[in-house]
């Protein structure tokens, strides 16, 4: 049987749902599994899997490890954004150091994205989430 580019897609993204690295899973249950408007871990879109995505605000989160700085990497980011941009979809990278060292500036700077671009009112839920922490 003939996998088609989405199902092959797909799977990859369940994969790394399954297998998030620290920083991607300390952002997705420390911040952004609960958040509204929702995120989704590892959405695909178009031909690339996204790390964290907001439908409802067109908002495209990237955390970056080693491998975004080493070779082609920062060209086929560059590339993947202005996919994304052309998609109307704004995207926010984080290094995995800006995670681990300034939690707090991530989500806030995720959280004044998201009102933004927001059509509707302020999450009323953001400080009750930034209170866990």
């Amino acid at each position: 049987m003939c996998k088609t580019r989405r199902s092959i897609m797909a799977e990859r993204a369940q994969n790394l749902r399954r297998n998030m690295t620290w920083c991607e899973r300390k952002l997705w249950f420390g911040f952004l599994c609960e958040y509204k408007p929702p995120f989704r871990a590892q959405k695909v879109v178009g031909n690339y899997i996204l790390d964290f995505y907001c439908n409802q605000v067109r908002l495209c989160i990237e955390l970056d490890g080693d491998t975004h700085y080493v070779g082609n990497a920062q060209k086929y980011d560059e590339i993947r954004t202005q996919f994304l941009e052309m998609e109307e979809i704004e995207v926010l990278r984080f290094s995995n150091v800006d995670v681990v060292e300034s939690f707090e500036g991530v989500c806030i700077a995720i959280d004044e994205a998201v009102q933004k671009r927001r059509n509707d009112t302020r999450s009323a839920s953001f400080s009750k989430l930034l209170a866990k922490h």
